[in-house]
């Protein structure tokens, strides 16, 4: 039998700039973290340390009206609650054209 844990995030929020652009819970996810964890595991062995990248909750700049992209220069911050918080500096080299 595996081991037992516990899942302790709550809330996370993502803020563009100083602003909330999505704020959301575990518990609005499709599936629990509990079932995505026990299904992941069927095929791949997981360890601690581990990160299982889900998708992101609504608010995404191009489901906005009007559209919200990111900009050279832009702060992403994203805050997940009893973890902690990562910024990210956007930064756009100018040897690509963005595309859709």
């Amino acid at each position: 039998m595996g081991t037992q844990f516990e899942v302790n995030v709550d809330t996370f929020d993502t803020k563009l700039n100083g602003k909330i652009v999505q704020d959301s819970s575990t518990a609005d996810m499709v599936f629990s973290v509990a079932k995505t964890i026990a299904f992941l595991s069927q095929g791949t062995t997981l360890l601690p340390g581990d990160i299982l990248f889900t998708g992101t909750p609504q608010g995404v700049g191009m489901g906005r009206t009007p559209p919200l992209w990111l900009k050279d220069g832009d702060i992403v911050e994203v805050a997940l609650e009893n973890v902690g918080t990562i910024t990210n500096k956007v930064v756009f080299d100018g040897r690509t054209k963005a595309q859709l």
